[in-house]
């Protein structure tokens, strides 16, 4: 059964044994009044005949013939009595002689046998006899002035017929009452179960590829429903961005794996190529001579193992990185991981080496060292392998003079800030746009798209390892346009 049937089912129920009690209420509510009722009429007629001895009857019958017990014995209209029995009863209780007022066919009640002593404790005080059908009468026994007493019968027929026409009636208002209760219930139950309704909708939509679906909430945040809305709502887009990073990530991949084939396949192509015009030439003299093609292999080769070194440097960082993550040793915990020497440093001797090694391979270029920002020269002490860190500063500078013009002037900053060190390298030269400040760290990204080296240009690992080694040492690597036009790498290290 769905949901909607046994709601509906449950308040139909529900509004159906609470109309049965009601009605069952009702009337176990009304006969006892009825029944007090008859009381009410049976003992004035009682009090008539307790004052009618065997003498005062006799004399009654010479004096008025057509009078009878029966006929004294009503004195008071009677509205819930269709019949009264009378016995007249001996000194001893012994029935004597039975009238009746009323339908002389209806069956007639047993009569109790009723000693002097049960008619002395019954006297006055209505009790309930049964007829040979099994209907109810009500009774009162009084004495007579000579000894003698009366048992006064009423039966309770028309009290029972009037209780169960008030029954037959409450059921079939009751009857009516609950189809009418039923079919409101239906409609209730079925628009308070409508944003359900919609979130099966939204499920199936969802169910089907349609991840931007969301579940409408109409109900507020402290209904069932408003919550369990949101909640959806909340793990959808959670569900969404989880599909959208392993599709991002596997874009990656497959552009990671064409760039790594690309750039393997260069080098090694170069080396078969001259391996094999060595051999056809029989290494004597040629057009190519022996140490040129020797020369290009070893440089073919040299340049082959260099990538090699950074992808194998970046699979090592990747690795000490899910390490850390996994084992929550902090943001320095894979440090082992990754081969690295951590040990006590200044980042001052980097800047001041990068500094001098930039003014001997670049002359042309104007260049100086600074605080971070432009001030004053501070000590950035930290604890880092200093190889791996050189060769990020190396990779910062020579991504700076590298895609910018010959003579871009280059400023070193070098400090400490907010209880970190801090290294950046900002250039004066045409700047980063806005929308590839992250996608410069991606590995082999370049923005020469035909990878041409005409310019001197890498293999697009050299941030992305920078970017890497910073975060093994629980730092990081950012980009951020320099004031007046150019770009600034800002490398940050815990401070010790």
């Amino acid at each position: 059964m769905s949901l909607q049937t046994r709601l509906l089912s449950l308040i139909v129920v529900l509004f159906a044994a609470g109309l049965l009690l009601t009605n069952a209420a009702v009337v176990a509510a009304l006969r006892p009044p009825l029944v007090g009722r008859v009381d009410a009429q049976l003992r004035p007629i009682a009090a008539t005949l307790s004052r009618l001895d065997t003498a005062t009857i006799e004399r009654l019958r010479r004096t008025a013939p057509d009078a009878s017990p029966s006929a004294l014995a009503s004195p008071v209209a009677l509205d819930l009595i269709r019949q009264v029995w009378l016995v007249q009863l001996a000194a001893d209780g012994t029935p004597v002689r039975t009238l009746r007022a009323g339908e002389q066919d209806d069956p007639t009640p047993d009569a109790p046998a009723l000693t002097t002593a049960e008619v002395t404790r019954r006297a006055g005080q209505p009790f309930e006899l049964r007829a040979a059908d099994g209907s109810a009468w009500r009774a009162v026994v009084v004495t007579a002035p000579d000894g003698t007493g009366w048992l006064i019968a009423a039966a309770l027929d028309e009290v029972d017929a009037t209780v169960d026409r008030v029954r037959t009636t409450g059921l079939a208002i009751g009857a009516g009452v609950l189809g009418l209760l039923a079919v409101l219930a239906a409609f209730a139950v079925r628009a308070g179960l409508r944003p359900l309704r919609r979130i099966e909708e939204t499920a199936a939509a969802i169910a089907g590829g349609d991840l931007t679906r969301r579940v409408p909430i109409d109900a507020g945040p402290r209904t069932e429903i408003g919550r369990l809305g949101a909640g959806l709502n909340g793990m959808l887009e959670r569900i969404e961005a989880a599909v959208a990073a392993q599709a991002a990530s596997e874009a990656r991949m497959r552009r990671f794996v064409a760039d790594a084939s690309h750039e393997l396949r260069t080098p090694l192509a170069g080396i078969k190529g001259f391996a094999e015009l060595h051999r056809l030439s029989g290494g004597q003299d040629s057009t190519v001579g022996t140490d040129v093609a020797m020369d290009r292999i070893e440089r073919e080769s040299a340049r082959l193992s260099r990538l090699v070194d950074d992808l194998l440097l970046l699979a090592r960082l990747d690795s000490a990185a899910g390490t850390a993550a996994d084992t929550a040793d902090g943001p320095t915990g894979g440090a082992d991981d990754a081969g690295l020497r951590p040990a006590p440093m200044d980042l001052r001797a980097l800047a001041a080496d990068a500094l001098a090694d930039l003014r001997a391979l670049a002359p042309d270029r104007p260049a100086e060292m600074t605080g971070p920002g432009g001030g004053p020269i501070a000590p950035a002490p930290t604890v880092g392998d200093e190889v791996r860190l050189r060769q990020v500063v190396s990779n910062l500078i020579g991504n700076a003079v590298a895609h910018t013009p010959a003579g871009t002037g280059l400023r070193i900053g070098v400090g400490t800030v907010g209880g970190r060190a801090v290294l950046e390298v900002a250039d004066y030269g045409p700047g980063v746009p806005a929308e590839l400040t992250e996608r410069v760290f991606e590995r082999f990204y370049r923005t020469d798209a035909s990878r041409t080296r005409d310019a001197g240009g890498g293999a697009g690992l050299g941030l992305a390892i920078a970017r890497s080694v910073a975060r093994a040492h629980g730092g990081q690597v950012t980009l951020a346009p320099t004031p007046g036009g150019g770009a600034t790498f800002r490398l940050e290290l815990p401070a010790e």
